[in-house]
């Protein structure tokens, strides 16, 4: 079956520009050649540290930033190239979550008006139809049907996340990216708006791509996960093999710094990496993470790794498993 998405060789570099003329002088290499897809139905979970390209990935998937190169399918075919008006029908297919939910909405719109908005761009449904189906999105997502006159600010963080969630749904989408949809809520209004999240994706059968730092709430709704360093995609698999058995430094690095109870620390292998994260204006040469780590070999400071099928469904971008070279990560998995 054809993936609802399918990305290949993503990149967006943004130009540095200086002096009078604002002449180019460099480019940040944002994202530097990212492949992925995400079937119907599924969940795919972007995870690294902040700045590494992952929001500028789901952004420039929904071409809100124009990729500098690369392909973008949506159900086998290729939007990367087109218009404003021949995108408009894929707008409708592909909707966004934001990460701040107070920014992300119009202080001088009520809150029916911001979740009404989209089906008045795209000219759908009669007055009182919009009316009518913005009140059942309302209900949906958990607010109160009556408060689609009351404006963002009368709302708590978690009940405009709600709004964005709802603003979301309205022109039933198939594929939602989330921008860090709950990094900016509190624990406990996480696991509720993460819950909605996955009964809404089990009632519209929707596709997510969903952006995330945290790794404890990536591996309760992803279905796989790729890890991001630097502009790249450095492992992807399923959550459950990248959480047992990483094969990647940087992953295994991440996941030991997962605070888990005592009793379930022990024997677990403490990663501190040394040294900062390198200048996307100026990232290394070959493997992006040779400058940081500590398997790190000749070859990794001149040959980009391919990122490759390992074993059966996961894949790795390391000169470490590599035909011939014994990895210390699959030897202490």
């Amino acid at each position: 079956m054809t993936p609802l998405l399918e990305v290949d060789g993503l990149k967006k570099h943004f130009p540095i520009r200086k002096g009078f003329f604002s002449r180019a002088s460099g480019s940040v290499y944002a994202v530097d050649g990212v492949s992925f897809s995400i079937g119907r139905g599924e969940t795919l979970g972007l995870v690294g540290e902040s700045g590494c390209g992952k929001s500028t990935v789901g952004r420039t998937v929904l071409r809100l930033l124009e990729p500098t190169q690369g392909t973008i399918k949506v159900a086998g075919q290729d939007i990367t190239q087109l218009d404003s008006q021949d995108l408009l029908p894929y707008r409708r297919r592909l909707q966004m979550i934001y990460q701040d939910p107070y920014a992300s909405l119009n202080p001088r719109m009520t809150a029916g008006e911001i979740v009404g908005e989209p089906l008045l761009v795209h000219d759908l449904g009669a007055p009182e139809e919009r009316k009518e189906r913005v009140a059942a999105l309302f209900e949906r997502v958990g607010l109160r049907p009556e408060a689609v006159n009351a404006y963002p600010h009368e709302f708590s963080g978690g009940q405009r996340q709600r709004i964005g969630i709802a603003r979301a749904l309205s022109l039933k989408p198939e594929l939602i990216v989330g921008d860090e949809p709950v990094s900016a809520l509190d624990v406990s209004i996480q696991a509720q708006i993460i819950n909605l999240l996955m009964d809404l994706q089990d009632e519209f059968k929707l596709s997510y791509l969903f952006v995330a730092h945290d790794l404890a709430v990536v591996e309760h709704i992803s279905h796989r996960v790729a890890v991001m360093y630097l502009g790249r995609i450095v492992e992807m698999t399923d959550k459950r093999s990248l959480f047992e058995m990483p094969l990647h430094p940087y992953s295994e690095a991440l996941l030991s710094a997962v605070p888990i109870p005592k009793s379930s620390a022990r024997g677990r292998k403490r990663v501190i990496l040394t040294g900062d994260v390198p200048s996307p204006i100026n990232p290394p040469s070959g493997c992006h993470f040779h400058t940081r780590c500590p398997y790190a070999m000749p070859r990794c400071k001149t040959e980009v790794p391919a990122l490759r099928e390992v074993i059966p469904g996961h894949l790795a971008s390391c000169h470490l498993h590599d035909g011939g070279v014994r990895s210390p990560l699959a030897a202490a998995s």
